[in-house]
């Protein structure tokens, strides 16, 4: 028997039956206590309701037909889970009888039956399991309390539900009446259990409740959520219907301005205001050629279009984006070249030669008249300056400054940008740039041009060829433009670490100006001078709250910031600052009085009375707070030198020596370590070398040994007998390059000789096979490493000093330079016989 019973949603509506009190025989006595049950699929049916049901599933029919015939009295059971094929197992244990009023057959084979439905029973056994399922079944008596609080509940509920059913078409007025003029308190809990939506187990756990007060307490909370639900919904439906007017009210008045705008002849649309204000800009660039050309075809394409189409947003933004580009030609220059020279002093110390050249560079601008070819490539460690020479240079210029780094970057698109028929396409950093300064000749820095990176993407520092060429960039294509832009205006400065990285055609296009680092004189200065002002500014400290001592400062420049620039001086600056700015708040917090509050009652006073009182706390003057610092306060803030004194690479011993070496964040010192060990003959090599430091090596093995037998007497069995080992300290940092050839054959012969070379000497440069000391890169930068190394001599490639020319004076001052050709001049300065 497939439980396929519901209620009809047409022709609902319940009346519940007021039994006569003049009823002579009990209905119990009445009512069978065996039952041919019949499974509802939606929801229980309560008792004293009658209602029209439709029965469309053959079996149940058929139990139908035999009970009209007979007493008419059928069991509606709900079903717990739902098959086609229910048996007793599946219904519920509890259910409501009925009787069948009337019975009308459906011309699908159906029928539509009206119920009377009387009371509640409890299935006891089953007698036939299914098609069709019999019962003995026991009816069930309510639990009445005929108390005060049942009248309440009483009146509760049919107040609560007036509230429910006012302005509710799904409440009929029938349906009103029945329940105002219902006198039993199950009933009505049982006729408004059946009218709301409340899910069929719950209204089966009412149908359950045998107890009249619990019933009546349990249908009140579902009110309670019907009233709640109600109300959200009316909420939604009052904003949706403001949404509704207001946008309605926007329509009218958007068609009545256009009726206005179309009496007074102006333009009614935004289409036809955005196509006026392209046309007026256009106008007034008086494009010519090409761009005159790709512009008129864009604009009669955009006039043409509907604006709901998806090509009307791409065309709009195109147009959008060359109508914000600087295409007029640029004002003549003006700039004054000792306001240059005092905006370069006045940001920077130091950097004499940097200076002089980047002023030589402006004068040359300022002759010819022509902004064109300016193209500038920094190259220095970092912290040193560059980024800020940019800025005073477009200060002192008084230009327009846009930044845009590329370290990292991988796709060429971000340089020349992305063709329109991408979504979301735009312009390159480059025109991106000049619609932000909306100049034509602004200065441009691009910032770390050696750290760009090639992929699938594409390779940018291929698109910037095109940017940075003199001889191209006066008709730059962007993909996105794809149009001539002239951008040979714009005065490009490049940052660089090292030159290493930068593709030789790029670097080829490119003024290059090495700035190098500072000695620990010159960080003095630059603290003094920039670095405390702002730090203190930036902490919250007053110039004259902190007063460093000469020798603080230098300390913190040897012991914590020996790096090439002052970024880490600055830091550590900050560091210093913050703890001060600490302790100058505790002091003045520690300053202020405390509450006299000493019992709770003295706490509990009124507002009034404590106002007449004294006040409840006391300050006392504060005496401004000031720090001398000096080398001892300093390590107390920092910790310990990460630097020591000790720290300085000397060559105590044989095998020992101390070179030069120039990395990307500047000069440093480089110790060789060689010792040996009895064994097979052979040399091995450590501490990260790349290849051609290692044949570097091996040639200065070469050279050591022949040195060593030929000139020194050394036996050739000592190699045989002897295996020798040769090291560089700080293995996990890599290192490479031929500029510590002459380093570590001294290293090799201090070894072989077992004789300490020159104290305080510090040597670079390459070493042929013939003893030939070959030039090296980067004197500068190894000098300035030297003087930090406190060394007094260096010996370095006689073809290198021309070099010497660009080094300060101030930073070779107690320097003696060796210029050597030969590896024996070397000999005699290291490991003088």
């Amino acid at each position: 028997m497939a439980p396929f019973l519901q209620l009809s949603t047409l022709a609902f509506f319940a009346i519940f039956y007021v039994m006569s009190d003049q009823s002579v025989v009990p209905i119990d006595q009445i009512l069978p206590h065996k039952l041919p049950l019949v499974a509802l699929m939606g929801r229980p049916i309560f008792p004293g309701i009658f209602t029209p049901i439709m029965i469309g599933n053959p079996t149940d029919v058929r139990v139908v037909e035999d009970v009209v015939t007979g007493d008419a009295l059928i069991g509606l059971v709900m079903l717990q889970n739902e098959t086609d094929t229910p048996a007793i197992t599946d219904l519920y244990t509890v259910g409501t009888v009925a009787k069948i009023v009337k019975k009308i057959n459906l011309p699908d084979g159906g029928v539509n039956i009206f119920i009377s439905t009387m009371k509640r029973f409890r299935v006891k056994k089953a007698l036939h399991t299914s098609n069709p399922i019999v019962a003995a079944v026991e009816y069930l008596e309510e639990e009445e309390d005929r108390t005060s609080e049942v009248k309440a509940l009483t009146r509760a509920l049919i107040s609560e539900m007036k509230q429910i059913s006012e302005n509710n078409p799904l409440f009929s007025e029938e349906m009103r009446l029945n329940m105002i003029n219902i006198d039993h308190p199950g009933k009505i809990a049982d006729f408004i259990a059946s009218i709301l939506n409340i899910d069929k187990a719950e209204m089966q756990k009412i149908l359950e409740m045998l107890n009249v007060r619990k019933r009546m307490e349990q249908v009140l909370v579902f009110i309670k959520k019907e009233q709640e639900l109600l109300r959200i919904q009316k909420k939604i439906q009052r904003e949706i219907n403001e949404k509704i007017e207001k946008s309605q009210r926007d329509y009218f008045l958007k068609e009545e301005l256009k009726a206005i705008k179309t009496e007074l002849g102006m333009t009614t649309d935004a289409k036809s205001s955005d196509y006026q204000r392209f046309k007026d800009k256009f106008d007034a660039f008086k494009f010519e050629g090409e761009v005159k050309e790709i512009v008129d075809q864009e604009m009669e394409k955009f006039n043409l279009m509907e604006p709901n189409s998806a090509e009307f947003i791409v065309t709009r933004n195109y147009l959008d984006w060359i109508a914000v580009l600087p295409w007029g030609e640029p004002a003549p220059e003006v700039f004054d070249l000792k306001n240059a020279q005092a905006v370069l002093e006045a940001d920077h110390y130091g950097l004499k030669d940097v200076k002089s050249r980047i002023v030589e560079y402006l004068a040359v601008r300022k002759l010819r008249k022509d902004t064109k070819g300016s193209i500038i490539c920094l190259v220095g460690p970092p912290g040193v300056g560059k980024t800020s020479v940019g800025k005073s240079i477009a200060r002192a210029l008084g230009k327009q400054f846009f930044r845009f780094s590329v370290g990292g970057m991988r796709d060429e698109a971000e340089i020349k940008g992305h063709r329109r028929t991408y979504i979301g396409a735009m312009p390159g950093k480059i025109i991106q740039g000049l619609k932000i300064v909306k100049s034509k000749d602004p200065v441009f820095m691009i910032d770390e041009i050696d750290k760009m990176g090639a992929s699938f993407q594409g390779d940018p520092a291929s698109a910037l060829l095109e940017a940075l060429d003199p001889e191209q960039n006066n008709s730059f294509r962007d993909h996105y433009l794809d149009m001539p832009f002239d951008v040979s205006h714009v005065f490009f400065i490049v940052t660089a670490n090292t030159l290493d990285t930068i593709p030789p055609p790029l670097l080829d296009r490119m003024e290059i100006i090495q700035l190098p680092g500072y000695i620990d004189t010159e960080k003095l200065e630059i603290a003094q001078r920039y670095l405390l002002p702002k730090s203190l500014e930036k902490n919250g400290l007053k110039k004259n709250q902190v007063k460093y001592t000469k020798d603080s400062l230098l300390h913190i420049a040897n012991a914590y910031a020996r790096e090439s620039g002052v970024r880490n001086f600055e830091k550590n600056l900050d560091k210093i600052h913050r703890k001060l700015a600490k302790q100058i708040v505790e002091s003045e917090e520690a300053a202020q009085g405390t509450i006299k509050a000493d019992t709770a009652r003295e706490a509990a006073k009124t507002a009034s009375a404590v106002a007449e009182k004294t006040p409840q706390y006391e300050t006392k003057a504060a005496k401004p707070v000031r720090f001398s610092v000096d080398k001892k306060f300093v390590e107390k803030q920092l910790g310990k030198p990460i630097f020591p004194e000790t720290d300085i690479k000397k060559a105590d011993r044989p095998g020992i020596s101390v070179g030069l070496a120039w990395t990307s964040m500047g000069g440093d010192t480089l110790v060789i370590e060689a010792t040996s060990l009895p064994g097979k003959e052979g040399l091995t090599l450590t501490g990260k070398m790349g290849d051609t430091m290692k044949e570097s090596a091996a040639i200065a093995m070469t050279v050591a040994r022949k040195l060593a037998v030929e000139r020194y007497g050394i036996d050739r069995e000592w190699f045989d007998l002897n295996h020798i080992h040769l090291h560089i300290p700080e293995g996990a940092t890599p290192k490479d390059g031929p500029s510590a050839g002459i380093t570590m054959a001294t290293a090799l012969l201090s070894l072989m000789r077992e004789k300490v070379i020159t104290d305080k000497l510090v040597m670079t440069g390459e070493l042929s096979l013939t003893g030939q000391v070959l030039p090296i890169g980067g004197l500068k930068e190894k000098t300035i490493a030297a003087r930090r190394n406190k060394a007094r001599h260096i010996i370095f490639p006689k073809q290198n000093a021309r070099d010497l020319d660009e080094i300060p004076d101030h930073v070779k001052k107690g320097i003696e330079f060796h210029p050597v050709e030969r590896y024996e001049e070397v000999l005699a300065l290291a490991l003088p016989d």
